[in-house]
């Protein structure tokens, strides 16, 4: 059953692959439309210096998303956390209550500072939480969804992550179908 909902994934240079090409793939599986925008244009490369063609340049996306998905990985990261434009997104889809889904390093340097973390139980990749303030309740799971938001540890949850975004796009029974087809053991 196709989703209606749009999902933006943004690609800096230095972006961690399997936290970016997973989620792609499973919520695309899944029937939901997912857009993969580039920060600097729409050629992104990888911290293992593979080159994905992105649709569209963060730039050029003009399009209300109901999901956000920030990966991990270094430097993209950092890449990320300079874009203005990226976190006026952030901030007005927060105050929407849309979903911002971010893992590895992402929910410490780019999600924290921001404050969007705050009063909120989030997770990130081991010893990132150095960088979380006093007012995130840090966690140790694999995943953790508080409201809004979305955070996950590393490139090994990344399918965790990816299926509890499907779930919360287009219903447990879809993700659990996607998960059994993928050979995924919950």
């Amino acid at each position: 059953m196709a989703s209606k909902k749009e999902v933006l994934i943004v690609l800096a240079d230095g972006f961690e692959e399997v936290e970016a090409i997973t989620p792609i793939d499973v919520l695309r599986r899944g029937g939901v439309n997912v857009v993969i925008s580039g920060l600097n244009g729409q050629m992104v490369t990888s911290s293992r210096k593979i080159t994905i063609k992105a649709d569209i340049a963060f730039n050029d996306y003009n399009g209300d998303p109901d999901v956000l998905i920030l990966p991990g990985g270094m430097p993209g990261t950092e890449n990320l956390a300079k874009s203005v434009k990226l976190k006026d997104m952030i901030k007005k889809m927060n105050s929407k209550k849309k979903i911002i889904a971010a893992i590895c390093a992402a929910p410490a340097i780019i999600l924290a500072p921001l404050g969007i973390l705050d009063n909120k139980r989030a997770t990130c990749y081991p010893g990132m939480e150095e960088n979380f303030s006093s007012l995130v309740k840090f966690g140790e799971e694999k995943v953790v969804r508080d409201g809004n938001i979305i955070t996950s540890r590393g490139p090994a949850t990344a399918s965790n992550f990816a299926l509890l975004i499907l779930e919360q796009l287009a219903g447990k029974e879809v993700a659990s179908v996607i998960a059994q087809g993928m050979l995924f053991a919950e």
